[in-house]
């Protein structure tokens, strides 16, 4: 069993910055889990946390029932892929693969035959004779990966590998990594910074966030149900749009919101007792339709980006600076900048926030 038990895991450097502030997280075995949130909130710290290349302050760390807090990184049972690849770059790709296990004593067949078999689930067989200067950077990450693969760790820790690739072999390698999982089956945990890369790969998703965990679950719970306007914002392109707003009135079954003068809209349900009036009204692009000025909030057309299938309007609600942005098919060719228009919110969609930033549930 890889399960990995993190109980009050903390990270202080000179007993003062704290960097990790106390996290507490379950991943199955055989998991795919993302760790997801911008630059510097502590998710590549964690990463190496676990892998035992940096101490931990606090708190234990538990792999397969075993707290690994003292245990060196090399009995671990964990293999991490690096953003930067680190291949040695007077080897072949076979001899990079196979490095770790000639260290480890093993013989020459031992090494040639778990090389072989991770190079097949890679697909790159036909590059065991090439030095890493002779590939491409796609190719060198699946060389990082086979060299991870032949140690066969209970733990796979990925560190932004995708991060220097183009944008079009970084689709490409996501495909591949989610393969490589379902045919090997082990325990993984993914760092990104990319909200879109957390939404396809992992089975689950822990957002971070200055050091801490705000939310984790399944890629669609995240989206369709964030916990605050913290990870509802982080995950989804465009961003979703956060609209001050304020409650008008409370109705038994229904709450009309007030959007300064841009107009007022209804949702189904009533606050809970003792929120505030003052609100942000959370609607994705894709939730957001356009009808006559006169219908849902009125607002003026800033930009049309124009991409194919579809066309994201961004737009500034009227009487106001808030800008919002929406996704419309392709076909709404008679849309110009500068134009009125009204936008009409999927109220089911919809979702509140209070002041404090936590997400609303309506009654």
């Amino acid at each position: 069993m890889a399960t990995l038990t993190l109980r009050g895991v903390r990270k202080s450097y000179d007993n003062s910055v704290e960097v990790i502030r106390g996290i507490d997280l379950d991943i199955a075995d055989g998991e795919f889990s993302v760790f997801v949130g911008p630059s510097g909130c502590g998710k590549s710290t964690l990463l190496r946390m676990i892998a035992g290349l940096e101490d931990i302050t606090d708190g234990d760390i538990h792999i397969g029932g075993q707290r690994i807090n003292d245990v060196p990184p090399a009995e671990r049972g964990v293999a991490m892929v690096f953003q930067s690849y680190a291949l040695y770059p007077h080897m072949t790709v076979g001899e990079n693969m196979g490095f770790a296990l000639k260290l480890a004593g093993q013989s020459k067949a031992e090494v040639k035959a778990a090389v072989g078999r991770a190079a097949e689930i890679l697909q790159i067989s036909h590059l065991l004779e090439r030095k890493p200067k002779a590939l491409s950077g796609g190719q060198r990450q699946r060389v990082a990966i086979g060299r991870a693969i032949v140690r066969k760790p209970k733990v796979f820790l990925f560190d932004e590998p995708l991060s220097n690739l183009d944008a079009s072999l970084r689709v490409q390698m996501r495909i591949e990594l989610s393969k490589l999982h379902q045919e090997i089956g082990n325990t993984m945990i993914y760092v990104t910074h990319d909200q879109v890369e957390a939404m396809t790969l992992g089975d689950r998703i822990a957002v971070f966030n200055g050091g801490r965990i705000e939310q984790v679950g399944s890629p669609l719970s995240l989206y369709e149900h964030p916990a605050n306007q913290f990870v509802a914002g982080f995950l989804g392109s465009p961003r979703m749009n956060f609209i001050p707003c304020t409650a008008a009135a409370d109705g038994a079954s229904s709450l009309q919101l007030r959007v300064d003068s841009a107009g007022s809209l209804s949702l189904p349900g009533g606050l809970p007792a003792g929120t505030s009036a003052q609100l942000v009204l959370g609607i994705r692009p894709e939730h957001l339709g356009i009808g006559r000025v006169e219908q849902g909030l009125a607002a003026r057309v800033d930009l049309l980006e124009h991409l194919g299938d579809s066309i994201i309007v961004h737009a500034t609600l009227r009487g106001t600076n808030h800008t919002v942005s929406l996704r419309v098919p392709a076909d709404h060719a008679s849309l110009g900048t500068g134009q009125d228009i009204g936008l009409v919110p999927q109220a089911s969609r919809a979702l509140l926030f209070n002041d404090s930033g936590s997400a609303l549930a309506l009654h």
